[in-house]
């Protein structure tokens, strides 16, 4: 399943993110909200909740948008089992899913364009991990701090 939300200052993103990934991708989500623009929220109330579903299933995928993705990146790496990365451009995309298996692409909402935000999910989702030895091995150590 793959899981959505933002906070305030990534809510138009999500908005036109949603409808494209709909309507256009026709890749279906759950969004987690918000579901109204609120500028007084907290980005670790969406945060924590869509990383704790991703986490309960590893073929889960999250996308998280805020100001910059760093305080949703932030957040979400707290929870166990959680992977979280900025997704900056499509090569940061597509290396943290396939060198790190990461699980949640965070975005940022004050800066990318819905076209670049659109190319850059479609190359995280894309990606596959690459499952070679020496990813695996820094996997488990990273795990084993959990």
């Amino acid at each position: 399943m793959l899981y959505i939300s933002s906070d305030h200052a990534g809510y138009q993103l999500k908005k036109l993110l949603t409808d494209k990934l709909e309507n256009v991708l026709k890749i279906k989500f759950e969004d987690l909200g918000p579901v109204n623009f609120d500028a007084d929220d907290d980005f670790p109330d969406f945060a924590i909740p869509l990383a704790k579903k991703v986490a309960k299933d590893k073929a889960n995928r999250g996308i998280l948008i805020c100001g910059s993705g760093h305080g949703m990146c932030i957040a979400a790496n707290k929870i166990k089992g959680i992977r979280a990365i900025l997704g900056a451009s499509i090569e940061s995309a597509e290396l943290g899913r396939r060198d790190n298996d990461a699980n949640i692409l965070c975005l940022s909402g004050r800066t990318l364009s819905t076209e670049h935000a659109v190319a850059i999910v479609k190359h995280f989702l894309d990606t596959e991990f690459d499952n070679q030895e020496r990813r695996l091995r820094r996997l488990k150590k990273i795990s084993e701090l959990e």
